[in-house]
């Protein structure tokens, strides 16, 4: 009986010194995991996850992305057979794809004339797989029932608690909140689908009615932390990423002017077209990009460029010399998450190429390099993954 009694003891021993050892190192672990959370403290697994794998992605490669890329392109639409001009030109499509959700609730279709309905389907394929939805949202203006470029009179301050338009602003929220609900699959037991929301963007410009020279950084602030309160604590929607996107900025101070705080974000986004134009130059996009990746690795956010393009796109060589080379020769540029270049309308309107189009050939040299994600590689977003 004394043999077996020593090596328990023994065993006793190796397992006391593991756990020692394990309950040394787990600290920092979960220390460093809980500094990668998103701002829902009760957000979804799946919401964690692809929060955390973002994050994981940054400097090492960049998801592409284009806005409506499955429902249309340059003249076709509402194609039901897994098509997007991308995949027509490279074979595959973007890996994040952009929605819009203006006109919710006024009727079957959206701004750009997107049936809400199949938006949803479209929506569901993009997670199935494995790529990324993010939501933008061109609200009409609650004052004068124009569009989001009416920006004659100060709406936000009326949409705000106490102000005259506010309950009109709660029953949009309610229809948003529906929709995204609605963002499920699975056969027996149903998951809600991650999205990335981002409102009230390039609020830097003068363009929108939320913009900064209509309303005061400290309303713009309230407007986005009521939206992102109502969202998750009075429609308890957890699958939502918030992703605060500017226009061009100058420096960090102008970028965070209207900032509604760390606990209100969880992404840092840049909206730049401006850069990108035949007058822009490539020093201050990268510029703005380093000055972009750096707020959001202080902050633990994940930093992206949230919106960019070239209408028509008249340089051939744009996708590889434009696009790709500055950003991925920059060792700080290069770290955003994900590219999002916006949507193809027609010949005249278009910001991705298409099989006749002159920069075809380049695009998808550009597809092929290794450090952007499509369709067929994209990693495993939605789960935690040593």
């Amino acid at each position: 009986m004394q043999k077996p009694t020593k090596q328990f003891g023994w065993l006793s021993f190796a397992v006391l010194v593991g756990a020692l050892m394990l309950s040394a190192t787990l600290p920092n672990k979960l220390e460093t995991i809980s500094d990668m959370a998103p701002i829902d403290s009760q957000a979804t697994k799946a919401t964690q996850a692809l929060f955390h794998n973002l994050i994981k992605l940054s400097g090492k490669q960049v998801l592409f992305g284009q806005e409506d890329a499955l429902a249309y392109g340059v003249e076709w639409k509402n194609w039901h057979k897994s098509r997007s001009d991308i995949k027509d030109v490279c074979g595959k499509h973007p890996a994040l794809v952009g929605w819009e959700m203006s006109k919710l609730g006024q009727g079957r279709y959206n701004i750009d004339s997107v049936e809400f309905r199949h938006m949803q389907g479209w929506m569901k394929q993009v997670f199935k797989m494995g790529g990324v939805n993010t939501l933008s949202w061109h609200m009409d203006n609650f004052v004068t029932g124009g569009n989001s470029w009416d920006v004659g009179d100060k709406v936000v301050q009326t949409i705000l608690p106490g102000g005259k338009h506010h309950e009109a602003y709660k029953e949009k929220l309610d229809l948003f909140a529906d929709y995204v609900r609605s963002l499920k699959v699975g056969f027996l037991f149903k998951k809600q689908i991650p999205i990335i929301f981002r409102p009230f963007h390039e609020h830097t410009g003068s363009w929108f009615w939320w913009g900064r020279p209509h309303c005061t950084a400290e309303e713009y602030k309230s407007l986005w932390r009521f939206t992102v309160d109502y969202l998750q604590n009075e429609q308890q929607l957890h699958n939502i990423l918030y992703c605060y996107s500017t226009d061009v900025f100058q420096d960090e101070a102008d970028y965070l002017d209207f900032y509604p705080g760390d606990e209100y974000v969880d992404i840092l986004g840049m909206d730049d077209y401006h850069d990108l134009s035949v007058k822009g130059k490539s020093k201050n996009l990268i510029r703005r990009l380093r000055m972009l990746v750096q707020m959001a690795e202080e902050k633990n956010k994940i930093p992206a460029f949230s919106e960019t393009g070239q209408e028509a796109i008249p340089d051939e060589k744009w996708w590889t010399e434009r696009l790709l080379e500055p950003i991925k020769s920059d060792p700080v540029a290069s770290r955003i998450a994900y590219i999002m270049v916006w949507r193809n309308a027609r010949k005249d309107h278009h910001y991705g190429p298409y099989p006749s189009h002159p920069s075809a050939a380049d695009f998808k040299t550009f597809s092929q390099d290794n450090w952007l994600i499509f369709e067929g590689r994209i990693p495993e977003l939605y789960r935690f993954v040593d």
